[in-house]
């Protein structure tokens, strides 16, 4: 078990950009970074990082955390595999407590299936270097196709011993289980006895994005006509052949800071482009290029250069690929090598500057490339030639984009020598026959739905909601009625804002001392009674939990309550306040809530809401009087509340004598302009919802 001196040092040390950088391509916002969200299919930019903070926010899919709820959710860490992950990074040195048979038991099936697979690359890179049989056959193989002892520890190549059980007996001496061998694929069972996959291989570890290794591939170095030249680790829990791309984790710095990723075919080809200095090169490892591959690329650079072999009929079948990519909205150039070459063969014979010089001059737009390589099959065929405009208008009305469209179309018109029109007239076919096709499948797929109004009614715009997220953003239709705002399916109510805008409060400004106004009731000599009010120092939170309680208020959002309990309770327990620690011990179950308070300044659209009686934080606002109007706008709402329950009760029972209701109707009302004298502003009286 990690010690917790370990783990007080990860979260002092991590940087959250820092971290989050090695897998989005993050640019500066202001004092923020922002980018693409790694945990959604997204064209604009909707994930923001606070350095400051330390903290981050997707607000796509409404993720957030600190820089281990990141890799716990990027990368499916496990809390102690997050803080190991970081101590790497930061180069801290693990300090461990004996675990528990409890905690011991804890460790998931996934886990296990990851260190298991860990085990089996540094057994297969041991065995290489350090035996006969590898130096003999893995390691001189590796030599001969030009690697480097750089490149074969930095893509961690190994070599499976031709022994039938030689793994198998290695990781079960050292007390691997037998169902994870399996289940990664590393061994097949057998009733007589169990085997290794990989036996008498050269060995290419595939990594996450992270660096964990999910699966292998393996190349057979005999001439065995009955075995497949190339074998790969088998779908698992943790390697699923169609979301990951060879080469990735190596190349991801280089990708972003490139601001284009090369796509290779095969695993030999990603290692000769490293070694000739051209690092931002990833492989769809020999499978078709999936949509999730593609995704993976897009959290890093929205352009892709794909390289294809020499050989025609390796074109025409690549060449599908290309409509994957403009689908997902990304710049896609294509660049082939000259005949019998691939990547890897070119990458040995060139330079370094001859390869990044042949790059740049033979990449060539998708359009030019289509045209070039299927031209020749057209030749004087107007048939074949009116389908290769249609092939290249069908890939054009892929992309999302409208102008680039059109100015795909215009290109498309000179290259083929075709009106521009006819083209145009084409595209919105295609499209429309699209759209059609995607609302037939979405019937056919839609189910029956009942519309159920929400039964805990939220407040959108105390603070600034983000107007496109139905959770805190106003309805199209709402009328400005300060109790409730009605929407086309919920009731959003105020009270939430305001118990929302306390957590902020407490999580930004609570240790602050602030000077604030005490006002009680005081008797002079002669007996009268008045009012008086003095300045007194406070900390924020102190204040905060003072006023609630003098009103006998308890928040009555549940979640806001427990969040408000846990806080109140931080700052007893703690001299001095730091949102990484109080993040650190954070219950999971209120982080995602305190993110999405701590970084709603983040994405604030106002929307009139002073107007509406919704009042936002403005930025020259000082932490006192924001506290104060906290407190009386809450207790505002909550007195013209009281007062509308009693208009009802005069109404719904009349009666002769309603005197006392009445006067009680009119302190109350009293109370009310001494609270809008206090505020500064006239406040609207609650019209109910």
């Amino acid at each position: 078990m990690i010690s917790q001196s370990t783990i007080d040092s990860v979260f002092e040390t991590a940087r959250v950009e820092e971290v989050i950088g090695d897998f989005v391509n993050l640019k500066r916002a202001g004092s923020n970074y922002k980018g693409l969200s790694p945990f959604s299919d997204e064209r604009s930019p909707s994930f923001m990082v606070s350095p400051a903070k330390g903290i981050w926010k997707d607000f796509s899919s409404g993720k957030g955390g600190n820089s281990v709820a990141f890799l716990m959710e990027h990368s499916h860490f496990t809390y102690p595999e997050a803080i190991r992950y970081l101590a790497k990074k930061y180069n801290i040195e693990i300090e461990e407590t004996e675990q528990t048979d409890a905690e011991k038991a804890m460790t998931d099936v996934r886990e296990s299936m990851y260190l298991v697979s860990e085990f089996a690359a540094k057994y297969f890179q041991d065995v290489m270097v350090n035996t006969e049989e590898g130096k003999a056959i893995g390691l001189s193989y590796f030599k001969e196709r030009g690697f480097t002892a750089e490149s074969i520890k930095k893509f961690n190549l190994g070599y499976s011993p031709e022994t039938w059980d030689a793994l198998t007996k290695e990781a079960l001496g050292k007390g691997y289980k037998l169902e994870f061998l399996e289940s990664t694929g590393l061994t097949i069972a057998r009733e007589d006895r169990p085997f290794d996959r990989f036996k008498g291989r050269v060995m290419f570890p595939i990594h996450s994005m992270s660096g964990r290794v999910l699966g292998f591939g393996g190349r057979i170095l005999t001439n065995d006509k009955k075995a497949a030249k190339y074998l790969n680790s088998p779908e698992s829990d943790i390697y699923h052949k169609s979301k990951v791309l060879y080469g990735i984790f190596q190349a991801k710095q280089s990708i972003a800071k490139q601001n284009n990723c090369y796509l290779v075919e095969g695993y030999t080809d990603v290692i000769q482009f490293n070694q000739a200095g051209i690092e931002n090169v990833v492989a769809s490892s020999g499978t078709a290029l999936t949509p999730d591959q593609i995704r993976l690329i897009n959290r890093l650079t929205k352009n892709i250069t794909v390289l294809f072999d020499g050989d025609a009929a390796g074109l025409r079948a690549s060449i599908r690929g290309i409509d994957l990519i403009l689908e997902e909205g990304m710049n896609v150039r294509v660049c082939s090598f000259p005949d019998g070459e691939d990547p890897d063969s070119f990458a040995r014979k060139n330079s370094h500057d001859a390869l990044v010089a042949y790059l740049e001059e033979n990449s060539k737009d998708f359009i030019q490339f289509k045209a070039s390589i299927l031209m020749n099959e057209a030749k004087n065929d107007p048939i074949k030639k009116a389908d290769l405009i249609r092939d290249m208008v069908t890939s054009i009305s892929k992309i999302p984009d409208r102008i680039q469209r059109e100015v795909y179309i215009q290109e498309c018109a000179r290259i083929m020598d075709i009106s521009e029109q006819v083209l145009v007239s084409t595209l919105a076919q295609l499209i429309q026959k699209d759209i059609a096709e995607a609302n037939k499948k979405q019937k056919q797929e839609q189910k029956p739905f009942e519309v159920v109004r929400n039964q805990n009614p939220k407040y959108t715009g105390y603070s600034g909601g983000d107007p496109e997220d139905p959770r805190t953003g106003p309805p199209d239709d709402y009328p400005g009625e300060p109790g409730y705002m009605e929407g086309q399916a919920e009731k959003v109510d105020i009270l939430y804002g305001f118990e929302r805008k306390i957590i902020e409060i407490l999580l930004l400004y609570g240790s602050v001392v602030e000077s604030f106004e005490d006002v009680y009731l005081k008797a002079d000599e002669e007996g009268n009674v008045k009012e008086v009010s003095e300045k007194r120092q406070y900390k924020v939170f102190e204040k905060v939990y003072l006023s609630l309680q003098e009103d006998e208020v308890e928040l009555s959002n549940t979640l806001f309550q427990n969040i408000y309990t846990n806080i109140i309770d931080f700052y007893n327990h703690n001299e001095a306040f730091s949102l990484d620690k109080y993040l650190m011990h954070l219950q999971p179950e209120f982080a995602q809530e305190v993110t999405n308070i701590l970084m709603e300044d983040e994405k604030v659209t106002i929307h009139n809401w002073e107007g509406q009686n919704i009042f936002p934080k403005h930025k020259n606002v000082t932490i006192e009087q924001n506290v104060s109007d906290t407190i009386f706008s809450m207790r505002w709402f909550l007195v013209s509340k009281i007062i509308h329950e009693l208009k009802n009760s005069l109404i719904s029972d009349p009666k002769e004598d309603n005197s006392e209701l009445l006067s009680m109707v009119v302190d109350y009302s009293k109370l009310l302009n001494n609270f809008s004298k206090k505020l500064g502003r006239v406040v609207v009286p609650y019209h109910g919802g």
